[in-house]
């Protein structure tokens, strides 16, 4: 299926969030997730089905200033 990830388009086979977040390397990192404009917890990831032309956004906490 093909969704925007971070506003740029991108193909996946991941079924829900977690199996997309885990195939990015971000499996046990502490990110922030959305779906279609709504905040996803980590513990709702498993549950959260994507679609075609899903708008995901995932932002990782960066250290600097």
């Amino acid at each position: 299926m093909k969704v925007l990830l971070n506003g740029e388009p991108f193909a996946t086979d991941a079924k829900n969030l977690d199996e997309l977040c885990a195939w990015l390397g971000f499996a046990e990192a502490k990110i922030a997730t959305a779906v279609n404009g709504s905040f996803v917890a980590a513990t709702s990831r498993g549950a959260t089905q994507l679609t075609d032309a899903d708008e995901i956004e995932i932002v990782a906490p960066r250290q600097g200033g």
